[in-house]
């Protein structure tokens, strides 16, 4: 029987739309709970910046695992070793406005709250400046499952996303406020080495200072009001920087440059270093190469996949940062079945890393290579054409209505 195209498009449809709204469902469910239950509270990642934010509003040490372990344990944290923020001092600016507060529940609500109103805002800054297409790929992002994650554990990547997201849009409109919006960025800068070396190369070419003065004020700021709580803020970093806890020793990061250190006789954390070495080498011939025409929303995805595939190391959640292109992609992509790849995709992994040791597991190593792979492939196709609204189906025709 002979299936027409009508049909497949259908089917398709239905696929999308069917995945993302059940991983939508069951993620707002789970976030009611983490909301609303009190025994969530202490089970996130949220206690670990409420713990810091208390002890630096009292100029206390923030980085003390004693301290912060009783103050996690009295919002129902039950592991043996106390988490404990790895960012730097810069960060803590974040999460001080926790430690004015006294009532744990309703600071994670807000936070919360915060976390999905990046991702809502961020996404929707990504969709005007594609120029507003009709289409729901929106969607993707909104059930991509480290942004899933993100918002489940409290981490703080839905907040680098904002920061990078701001950063591509007002780079050449409001260079100054784009490089505050950096600040953001740099609460996780391992993340960011080959960007980071391309934004300082292009901030050069360009000569565009106010971008580089926005990024060192922010800098030079959070840092100051750290230790203006906290002296000796600096001095406490790299002391807890230099010595892991025996669960940080054991826990596995599900990274290409950690794999490269577990993996390899030499067990030299200098082997970490390798992968983002060889990538900032390819960023610098990259930019280069496209130096004329260098657009941070279209050369900058393909630059932000690269650094996170080639980080010294990164979690799972952490992996939300490439939502920009991803969509990027997904806007210009005419075929649908791409769509329903990544879709289907970040389904096998939110459904897979519900157990708590999941996340935590080598078997997770393919999904950055996956993202890349992805994306060029994606963007390889015939895009589509200005002023097409519509998406196109798998033989190339365009279709009536937009996905989902």
């Amino acid at each position: 029987m002979k299936i027409s195209w009508k049909s497949v498009r259908s089917i398709l449809e239905f696929t999308i739309v069917s995945i993302c709204t059940l991983l939508f469902v069951v993620t707002a469910i789970w976030l009611c709970f983490s909301i609303f239950g009190s025994a969530h509270v202490g089970r996130s990642d949220f206690s670990e910046y409420w713990a810091s934010g208390q002890l630096l509003r009292h100029h206390a040490n923030p980085y003390a695992r004693g301290a912060v372990l009783d103050l996690e344990r009295s919002i129902g944290f039950s592991e043996k070793e106390a988490l404990v923020m790895w960012n730097l001092p810069s960060a803590l600016l974040l999460v001080l406005p926790l430690g004015f507060f006294g009532n744990p529940r309703v600071e994670h609500a807000l936070w919360d709250l915060l976390i999905i109103g990046s991702l809502i805002a961020s996404v929707r800054m990504i969709w005007i400046m594609h120029g507003r297409p009709r289409t729901s790929s929106n969607i993707l992002a909104y059930t991509f499952a480290p942004a899933l994650m993100c918002v489940l554990t409290g981490q703080v990547s839905m907040f680098i996303l904002l920061g990078l997201v701001v950063f591509f849009r007002l780079h050449s409109s409001r260079p100054l406020v784009a490089g505050v919006s950096l600040w953001l960025c740099m609460l996780k800068p391992h993340l960011f080495l080959p960007f980071g070396l391309v934004l300082l190369a292009w901030i050069i070419a360009t000569r565009n200072y106010k971008v580089l003065a926005g990024a060192v004020s922010a800098l030079a700021v959070s840092t100051s009001i750290a230790l203006f709580f906290d002296p000796l803020v600096l001095k406490h970093y790299i002391q807890i920087a230099h010595t892991p806890s025996q669960t940080q020793k054991m826990m596995v990061i599900p990274c290409i440059s950690v794999m490269l250190r577990k993996f390899i006789p030499l067990h030299s954390i200098w082997i970490q270093w390798v992968p983002p070495a060889i990538a900032c080498l390819w960023a610098l011939r990259y930019f280069r190469r496209h130096r004329e025409n260098w657009n941070w929303l279209e050369h900058g995805s393909l630059l932000m996949l690269v650094s996170v595939l080639a980080a010294p190391y990164t979690w799972f959640p952490d992996q939300a940062i490439v939502i920009p292109a991803l969509l990027h992609a997904a806007y210009k992509t005419r075929a649908r079945f791409l769509l329903v790849i990544l879709v289907l995709t970040s389904a096998i992994i939110e459904v897979g890393v519900v157990r708590d040791d999941a996340i935590h597991s080598f078997h997770w190593i393919w999904t950055t290579p996956v993202w890349l792979i992805w994306y060029l492939y994606a963007t390889r196709q015939r895009p589509l054409v200005d002023g097409d609204d519509s998406l196109v189906a798998l033989d190339g025709s365009p279709t009536v209505a937009a996905i989902g």
